[in-house]
């Protein structure tokens, strides 16, 4: 049974009341809310509210939304306010919440392994162009974001979504989240397992479930069987990343506790090679976990990347198999170096059934409605019914047959999305930052589109990997810390001593099996208005400054500050 404060854990008994509340853990009898978020979410499930949506903020309007509602449990249904147009980034911090929210909404699509049908985006296309001013972005946790819903329009889009087995449920909230998958699962000629049965099931017993709506903060969550490493598995809460064991054949590494925003930490290997069919049970194991011995005491500690912190790798594992498997689990290999540097799937590749997937990169993730269904139309002009989201901002065409390959890629370019990227469009990630978002104190989609323009104009022949991270703010949704070059949102003095948008950079982050996090150097810090100017030049001097087969991130962390200046 489901640890709560009706129903505690029975493998721990509960400390005698005292004035010490400790963490908040419920494992050790902590149910009293320490916060008004867990105040809230004790009142009422979060699930719950979709029925007062229906029946009587859609009907009555905005101003009819109860706070905790509006602020809170909506985000149980993929809802946030999104940020009243005009108030600029020094007012961020500044604001109370009913300042900074519009009487509209970001409504966040999950899209569990990327994986869609035409049909499917053709009605997220046509829900954008109706309901959303054309809005829908690719984000790098695979979603699709609409923004400017109104309430009144909620339902009707639930209806539309989920008559072609789309939702939004828990698609954000103290919940689990989408779940990652390798874009090319069951497909890619070098895969080793097909993860695609694991998100399933972990879907279908997990998703919209009482007994895992009440996390102490979300939880992200990634399977993926690919080799190339490509659901950014160091950063998530749990990952199942694809390993061949010596003895029992393919399966999956367990990894815990990665996240990143203002405290980042990479994710640790348990040590422990788990089956394609107990990829659900140790599933629950882990989020089991987080709820029951979760930090609900403060917002700042109440990820699962701070509990592993504390415990270690070691005693996790151990809690993981005595009080919840059950069981001991098998040790097993760490996964290999990716062959390739670029884990975005991009280009044109052979499937394993003789066919072939098209890769291709808007600007920074921005698309919109009548895009995605020109490119749903095009994907079924050329045989496909499927295509898949990435973690990078990008979209893939599966199936095609190899005498349809080029139609398709003229196609797609035809509407600016490029098959054959530059390395600065492929590379380039922005959050959704201050258009829409109230944490937001810099602008991010555009200046990073107007960044890739700028840098495919003055340094063309540049054709290194380099990703280029762009945040509105200290939270790390575009990965600041994991990027070569990680562009922190702030305002800034300019020249003549103004405060103007601009970024804090970090140099040197990666992810894969050197992950690290970036460099930040004394100081540096680059207004918005400079930053072609600054990118241009440290590219510039890495490729005078490089050694043979040196990767940015190495040469980052060997430079002299003035020359990253």
């Amino acid at each position: 049974m489901a640890a709560s404060p009706e129903n505690p854990a029975p493998t721990t008994p509960r400390r005698k009341p005292g004035r010490h509340r400790g963490e908040g853990q419920w494992a050790v009898g902590h149910f009293t809310p320490l916060n008004g978020n867990e105040q809230f979410k004790k009142d009422d499930d979060g699930l719950n509210v979709r029925t007062r949506i229906e029946t009587i903020y859609s009907k009555r309007g905005f101003d009819s939304i109860d706070p905790n509602d509006l602020r809170g449990r909506m985000r149980w249904w993929g809802l946030y306010t999104q940020r009243r147009q005009g108030i600029d980034g020094g007012k961020t911090a500044i604001l109370e919440p009913e300042e900074l929210d519009d009487e509209y909404f970001m409504l966040r699509v999950r899209v569990d392994g990327g994986r869609l049908t035409t049909e499917q985006l053709r009605v997220i296309g046509e829900i954008s162009q109706e309901f959303a001013r054309g809005t829908a972005d690719l984000t790098d946790r695979q979603n699709i974001q609409y923004h400017w819903i109104r309430i009144e329009d909620v339902p009707e889009i639930w209806n539309r979504l989920e008559a072609v087995g789309l939702s939004t449920t828990e698609a954000c909230g103290d919940t689990p989240r989408v779940i990652l998958g390798s874009p090319v699962a069951g497909i890619a000629a070098d895969e080793i397992i097909d993860g695609t049965p694991a998100i399933d099931e972990i879907h279908r017993r997990f998703i919209g479930n009482p007994a895992f709506s009440n996390l102490p903060r979300k939880f992200k969550s990634a399977v993926s069987g690919s080799p190339q490493l490509d659901v950014a598995h160091e950063i998530n809460d749990i990952a199942f990343v694809g390993v061949e064991h010596p003895e029992h054949g393919p399966g999956f590494d367990l990894w815990v506790g990665g996240g990143l925003s203002t405290n980042p930490k990479l994710g640790v290997r348990l040590g422990a090679w788990v089956p394609l069919d107990e990829v659900p049970d140790v599933f629950e194991g882990v989020i089991s976990i987080f709820r029951d011995y979760g930090y609900r005491r403060l917002r700042t500690r109440a990820r699962l990347k701070f509990l592993v912190a504390d415990w270690g790798p070691e005693k996790f594992r151990q809690v993981l198999q005595d009080e919840y498997l059950k069981r001991e689990l098998l040790d097993g290999p760490a996964p290999k170096q990716p062959k390739d540097v670029w884990r975005d799937h991009l280009g044109v590749h052979r499937q394993n059934d003789g066919r072939f997937y098209v890769g291709f990169a808007p600007r920074v993730g921005r698309v919109d409605g009548a895009t995605l269904s020109k490119i749903a139309e095009l994907a079924e002009t050329h045989g496909s019914g499927r295509l898949r989201t990435t973690a990078e901002q990008k979209l893939i065409v599966l199936d095609v047959a190899e005498d349809r390959v080029d139609s398709l890629v003229s196609g797609l370019e035809a509407l600016g999305l490029k098959v054959n990227a530059s390395p600065f469009r492929r590379g380039t990630m922005a959050c959704t930052g201050i258009e829409f978002c109230k944490l937001a104190i810099v602008e991010t989609k555009a200046r990073g589109a107007s960044l890739i323009d700028e840098l495919e104009r003055r340094i063309p022949e540049f054709d290194e990997p380099i990703t280029i991270n762009i945040n509105g703010c200290p939270n790390s949704c575009a990965r600041i810390q994991v990027a070569d070059i990680g562009l922190k949102g702030q305002l800034v003095l300019d020249g003549e001593g103004n405060q103007v948008e601009g970024f804090q950079v970090h140099l040197g982050g990666a992810l894969g099996l050197e992950a690290g996090f970036g460099r930040k150097v004394r100081g540096l810090k680059v207004t918005s208005a400079e930053l072609p100017d600054y990118v241009e030049r440290v590219l510039t001097r890495f490729q005078a400054e490089r050694t043979e087969g040196e990767r940015f991130a190495a040469w980052t962390a060997r430079a002299s500050e003035e020359a990253l200046s």
